[in-house]
């Protein structure tokens, strides 16, 4: 065992503030120099996860304190990064589970505990966010030990030492009360309560690939701790294979430590450590890597299985190409087939139509990731509306369901209720907080798509709901998750403030003036659960006689826009998302009006 490290990651639901607590563990470090400026979040180095606020990407970091290396993987906390979570435990010895002192545990708090209690991982918890208006640090301290019997854990699991504290003003403390100084207690419990790495150093070197980064100069970069022996620059190494068990050499090129906020290239790594190698022509996330050609494979952890299939395809409608450079099937496949590499959790498959994909993955937010990430890289694609993975057993058709958990304010608890029966959910609990209430259902995958906007608009933006993977249960039957049709344009061109006023008589409206639409695009809501055809490109004639306020605007009310995730809910099963570099347009499966109304009549025959 190597006494001077400790190797920890830190988990927590969303916005509970463990990125926060991150940077004040790493300025009180010494990652940053006296006057050099602190950067907000600096774990969150994708563009994506400082624009949404949240983690999406497991990331490694190491904090030098009185003489030990803390090597601290920070975690995602959202459900459908699971993946993320599962690999980044195999790599640790204990987790920091940060609890916000107002919210309590919640729903990722459960998911990630029960991981890593699995794991046998020890646990320091940290109450977090004290400084919260009516936060009960003591009350959620005793929430925490509920959920840790409730999750089955051991004696000394249970009896996890805890620190209270802000993240964000940079102090921790043993008990309530004490003077407000640094992180020095939260530093102190983590080094006397999470073990060192248990590690071989005299046995031959052995490592678990668990992560995978990218360098312009090296290429791929496999990341993970070292099980055993001493491994440095130069030395030949066997890759096996997770996947067909092949040994395939190699040689390390280079050898790289975590410091800081970067990583430092080093001559030599020894057991316990969590590094990064390259020298690998093709390795992946659960390979193994050996010094000796008869080692045996580390076991991998399993992910959970995804929930949800959409459907990737080729962008073929009139537009294609005006906002986007890469926009063919083969392009489309090779990039998929990229995204394979480094996330675990996504399965990436060929359809039997020609550059359509099925994309399995754990929720919608994790494709929407996907699909953002690839139209800033200049990718132009159509998306399907997310459908749940089903299965037979025993005969009977069964489907995924989850647990939902809903926090609205007491005036809208009817609202959501309502919104919950009409998606068959099953009320499990009601608990009363200070200034709201939690409910808790049962509820399918498929009644919970398009479910969080919902309730958001019921709640002015005040609810917040989180869920997590129950069970496979049996098929719900019909749930109807949007109760509106669309407005369809007939026509191509570039809308009109003249057209759109008549179209809006109909419904909301999609798009403003001056846009460019196509036949088969949609155009707007029409409160009615039937689709209506209009022209919303249409010139007013031209007369001898100046109408009053002609040329202005009147009446016409801004077009509702849609964020990619909330699109991706909206669209129903015959319709599809067109999403390119600068755009998202939503549009039917068949653009031709009159092949759409003879579909339609053969589907209902």
């Amino acid at each position: 065992m190597n006494q001077n490290i400790r190797n920890i990651a830190i988990i927590a639901h969303v916005d509970h503030g463990k990125t926060t607590l991150v940077d004040k563990l790493l300025k009180e470090g010494g990652v940053y120099r006296a006057n050099q400026q602190v950067t907000e979040r600096a774990m969150d180095s994708m563009d994506l996860e400082k624009e949404k606020g949240i983690t999406i990407k497991a990331k490694n970091t190491s904090v030098h304190w009185n003489g030990k290396i803390v090597n601290i993987l920070d975690t995602p906390g959202h459900a459908d990064f699971g993946g993320e979570v599962e690999r980044a435990l195999r790599m640790v010895d204990g987790v920091l589970l940060v609890i916000d002192a107002y919210d309590g545990p919640q729903a990722q708090t459960r998911f990630v505990l029960r991981k890593a209690l699995a794991h046998g991982l020890k646990v320091v918890l940290v109450i977090n966010k004290i400084d919260r208006d009516n936060a009960d640090p003591a009350k959620m301290y005793d929430k925490v030990l509920e959920l840790l019997m409730e999750l089955n854990a051991t004696e000394e699991q249970f009896d996890a030492p805890v620190v209270y504290g802000s993240g964000r003003d940079g102090y921790m403390m043993y008990k309530l009360g004490e003077e407000k100084k640094n992180m020095t207690p939260l530093f102190q419990t983590i080094i006397d309560h999470v073990p060192p790495p248990f590690a071989k150093p005299s046995e031959p070197f052995h490592m678990l690939v668990s992560n995978i980064d990218w360098s312009d100069y090296v290429g791929r970069i496999a990341v993970g701790k070292i099980l055993g022996g001493t491994v440095k620059v130069g030395d030949p190494v066997f890759v096996i294979r997770n996947s067909d068990a092949k040994r395939i050499r190699a040689k390390i090129t280079k050898v790289f430590e975590f410091t800081g906020l970067g990583q430092r290239e080093v001559e030599s790594a020894t057991a316990g450590n969590i590094i990064g190698l390259s020298g690998f022509e093709d390795v992946d996330i659960g390979d193994t890597l050996a010094v000796n050609d008869d080692a045996h494979a580390l076991p991998f952890t399993q992910i959970d299985p995804p929930t949800l299939e959409m459907q990737f395809s080729v962008n073929d409608g009139p537009l294609v190409g005006q906002e986007g450079k890469l926009v063919t099937s083969r392009q489309l496949r090779e990039r998929l087939m990229r995204e394979l590499k480094t996330n675990v959790s996504i399965y990436i498959e060929d359809s039997d139509k020609a550059g359509v994909f099925n994309v399995k993955a754990r929720g919608a937010m994790q494709v929407a990731v996907l699909v953002e990430t690839m139209r800033r890289e200049g990718f132009e694609l159509l998306v399907s509306r997310p459908t749940v993975i089903e299965k037979i057993v025993d005969g009977v058709r069964q489907e995924p369901y989850e647990t939902v958990w809903v926090e609205v304010p007491d005036e809208c608890i009817g609202a959501v209720m309502q919104n919950l029966a009409n998606r068959k959910g099953v009320l499990t609990n009601m608990e009363k907080l200070s200034h709201s209430t939690m409910i808790e259902a049962t509820i399918t995958t498929r009644g919970l798509i398009g479910m969080e906007i919902d309730v958001i608009n019921a709640t002015s933006g005040r609810g917040i709901t989180s869920h997590l993977f129950k069970e496979y249960g049996p098929y719900a039957g019909e749930v109807l998750t949007r109760l509106s049709g669309t407005l369809i344009a007939t026509e191509a061109g570039e809308t009109t403030t003249y057209a759109l006023l008549m179209v809006q008589e109909r419904g909301k409206l999609f798009v403003g003036p001056g846009e460019q639409v196509y036949e088969g695009m949609i155009v707007g809501e029409n409160p009615r659960n039937e689709d209506i055809a209009c022209n919303a490109v249409r010139e007013k004639a031209l007369t001898n006689f100046r109408s009053q306020g002609s040329g202005v605007a009147t009446g016409l009310i801004p077009a509702a826009k849609f964020s990619l995730e909330r699109a991706i809910e909206y669209i129903a099963a015959d319709e599809l998302l067109e999403v390119t570099p600068k755009s998202l347009r939503l549009r039917k499966r068949i653009l031709n009006n009159g092949l759409r109304q003879k579909a339609a009549k053969s589907g209902k025959a």
